[in-house]
């Protein structure tokens, strides 16, 4: 039976890690962090915008898992603040809640990100406030765990659950994403389009129409979705046709 879990775990990362998938010669030093050409100028897009990326994470740990991270950029603002959970600020002692002005869509240490939610104009006003609010009640900000939680991916998931009107669906590979917290076992999931049970995000069901069926081993996700139709493995992530991006009519492309 162990060698069964281990191997239904394994499988993705080790395909991801044959593929070359995941950067494993990486240099923090030197590796490429410029903008990937995604988001609006906020010189060209005068109207509030709400952005969600994610990457697969720097070095070994790109085998299993993404980095994510929330932009906002407020209307008529000349630039995005991007805010994400940086697992290094604790060995120095600082909060791991990092919210500074940059631009949102750099490569991630050689890892070019993936833009989850793009929402614009009269309803990311309406919904930035309610972000920083989320942003702001965030429990763990001096508490990191790389696995199974509270790490970045927790992060940006707890804003989701906080703001469920972002109806953001994180990827499988976001690990941590289940972690609820400690004696927290039920909660709304991260899209508000279902719910979700979860041991201390290692073992757990999620329930939704946005994520689908998704059962979590030892923080590996599988998972099946229905709109559209795509199965979801450890590591590979998402495999069918192509997740489409919360842009509505106020929400405007450009993605």
């Amino acid at each position: 039976m162990l060698v069964v879990v281990l191997s239904l775990v394994l499988i993705g990362p080790m395909l991801v890690l044959a593929t070359g998938q995941a950067n494993l010669s990486s240099d923090w030093r030197t590796a490429d962090r410029s903008s990937q050409g995604i988001a609006p100028l906020p010189s060209e897009e005068a109207r509030a915008v709400i952005q969600v990326y994610a990457a697969r994470a720097y070095h070994w740990r790109g085998i299993f898992a993404v980095h994510p991270w929330i932009a906002v950029k407020p209307a008529g603002a000349s630039e995005y603040v991007v805010y994400q959970v940086l697992g290094w600020q604790k060995r120095r002692g600082l909060p791991v809640v990092v919210g500074r002005t940059d631009l949102p869509d750099r490569a991630w240490y050689d890892n070019a990100p993936d833009l989850l939610l793009d929402i614009r104009g009269a309803e990311a006003a309406r919904l930035i406030p309610k972000v920083s609010a989320a942003i702001a009640s965030y429990p763990y900000e001096n508490d990191y765990t790389l696995w199974p939680g509270p790490n970045s991916n927790s992060f940006v998931a707890h804003v989701a659950r906080e703001v469920p009107d972002l109806r953001l669906e994180l990827p499988t590979t976001a690990i941590g994403k289940d972690y609820l917290g400690k004696g927290k076992f039920f909660a709304r999931a991260p899209s508000g389009t279902g719910w979700q049970m979860s041991l201390y995000g290692l073992f757990g069901l999620t329930l939704a129409r946005e994520e689908g069926v998704e059962f979590n081993l030892l923080t590996a996700n599988f998972g099946i979705d229905v709109l559209p139709l795509a199965i979801k493995l450890p590591g590979i992530g998402r495999i069918g046709f192509p997740q489409a991006l919360d842009v509505s009519s106020s929400n405007t492309g450009g993605h």
